[in-house]
């Protein structure tokens, strides 16, 4: 019942803005007290705001790199609505518009909750991977480098997400090192590397999975569901079991692992006698289509 509430399409958005929830608590709790960059595009809207304070002589208590991390998404909202659907856009439009009205409201703690530097890193790229990883397995977007690295995905590119996010951040990282403090580029370095390992392992659309799926029964059924619900082709060969001497069917196919949740929700409806094993983390290259959700 949860699995497929969070499947259909208000509930995929509420999960989104969970996400983008964790995401604000883990920049606000912890990155920025500990003086972090959390890199992509709000990592340089800090870079900016820093840069204001100092340079420019702009004082005041209020965080407005929330702010400023809105206004660099614009172009890449229009990426969004040209090249990735308008569902897509409008998903990404309330996700990146409830991201900042959570990193402006959240108040970013005076003091850091842990003193230690390197756990600050730790747990706050967990969060932040964890919450990005989210927004994009419901098929939304935060805006900024999720969304072009999903636009480079789309057009089949090897980079994934978080591969995207440290080529960007390595430069960004650069720069805080020239113009502020080594120490805050290590350190905003480890953070931004936990974080991108995090959310290549929670994005399920990133993770591809092969399963063979072994039925005596139910095998044009299962093969129509993953063949039209799912649009993934299927291989079909005929066994036999060794000891009963029974003869089975064996379907392969390679779907995502966001869709083996649905492929195993199939299965224990149409054939609970099913046995399917699943291998996660395969490489897979030739006609497959990436999917962002």
């Amino acid at each position: 019942m949860f699995s497929s509430t969070i499947r259909s399409g208000r509930g995929r958005l509420l999960m989104a803005i969970a996400g983008a929830l964790v995401y604000a608590v883990g920049v606000n709790f912890f990155a920025v007290p500990a003086r972090l960059y959390t890199g992509g595009l709000l990592g340089a809207a800090q870079l900016v705001r820093t840069l204001l304070y100092r340079w420019a002589g702009v004082t005041g208590g209020y965080d407005f790199s929330g702010i400023l991390y809105y206004a660099l998404n614009v172009p890449v909202f229009l990426l969004a609505f040209r090249f990735m659907g308008r569902a897509f856009f409008r998903n990404a439009l309330i996700c990146t518009t409830a991201c900042t009205l959570f990193l402006s409201a959240i108040p970013v703690l005076s003091v850091p909750l842990i003193e230690d530097t390197l756990a600050n890193c730790l747990l706050g790229g967990a969060l932040t991977g964890l919450g990005i990883g989210t927004i994009l397995t419901a098929g939304s977007s935060s805006g900024g480098l999720d969304l072009l690295g999903l636009w480079l995905a789309k057009r089949g590119s090897s980079l994934t997400v978080g591969r995207f996010s440290l080529i960007f951040n390595a430069v960004l990282y650069a720069l805080c090192g020239l113009l502020l403090s080594v120490p805050a580029m290590i350190y905003s370095t480890i953070f931004t590397v936990f974080s991108s390992v995090v959310l290549d392992r929670a994005y399920q659309q990133s993770i591809n999975a092969e399963i063979l799926i072994f039925t005596k029964d139910h095998a044009g059924e299962i093969t129509r569901y993953i063949t039209q619900r799912l649009s993934r082709g299927v291989t079909a060969w005929e066994g036999c079991g060794a000891y009963t001497g029974e003869e089975v069917h064996v379907l392969y196919a390679c779907l995502s692992k966001y869709e083996i949740g649905d492929l195993r929700e199939a299965l224990h409806r149409i054939d609970p006698k099913s046995f399917y094993t699943v291998r996660e983390g395969v490489r897979i290259s030739g006609n497959f289509i990436r999917r962002l959700s």
